[in-house]
């Protein structure tokens, strides 16, 4: 029995490895796919960026997430969402889905709400920093060792961009985003936590 239930684990987690592979790639393949509609439109889906304290922009919460200003810009977004994504889809589908609306529709609403009058947000960044913000505590949160070396591992590798990142200094970078975004993920990382979490070590099913 100990063996058919070690290759069920097995396969599901194998599973789910290749579900949250293909789901992230697709999600950046759509980011670039965007992009490129955007530039051979003349820019035209610019126009879905939020524009703060603009009533009719509120429709723009949602889709500035998936909007960028140029390939760099996407560029810049696309490592960063694709590990990060990855990591945070392996704990469940359905709560990546829930922890991903979560930290938009927040950090739309914070851009909406504290970014500079007359500019223009769009980008993957808010969210990025919101799935850095939830891969670093939801460990700690949930008690599991290795969601705890997780957050580990990604602080060692984009905590000192992230921490750049919410510099207010830096000129043509929403700093308000990525602040509600890591705010947004912290709190998903509460609100979605796991309360049958299973044996300890094991990534949820």
């Amino acid at each position: 029995m100990a063996g058919v239930r070690d290759a069920v684990r097995a396969g599901s987690r194998g599973e789910r490895v290749l579900t949250a592979a293909k789901l992230m790639l697709g999600w950046v393949a759509l980011l670039w796919l965007l992009e490129l509609v955007d530039v051979v439109g003349g820019h035209a889906l610019d126009g879905f960026g939020i524009v703060p304290r603009t009533p009719s922009e509120l429709v723009d919460v949602v889709p500035s997430a998936f909007v960028h200003f140029g390939f760099a810009h996407v560029a810049g977004n696309t490592v960063p969402l694709l590990v990060l994504g990855f990591l945070a889809a392996l704990g469940g589908i359905r709560r990546f889905a829930a922890v991903c609306a979560l930290v938009v529709v927040a950090d739309g609403l914070g851009v909406w709400l504290m970014s500079p009058s007359g500019t223009n947000t769009a980008g993957a960044s808010g969210l990025i920093f919101g799935l850095f913000g939830f891969l670093l505590v939801t460990g700690f949160v949930e008690r599991r060792p290795l969601g705890v070396l997780v957050g580990v591992l990604v602080a060692a590798v984009w905590g000192g961009s992230m921490l750049a990142g919410l510099a207010p200094t830096q000129s043509g970078v929403s700093w308000q985003g990525h602040l509600v975004g890591l705010v947004a993920g912290v709190a998903a990382a509460f609100v979605l936590r796991r309360r049958d979490t299973g044996p300890r070590g094991e990534l949820p099913v």
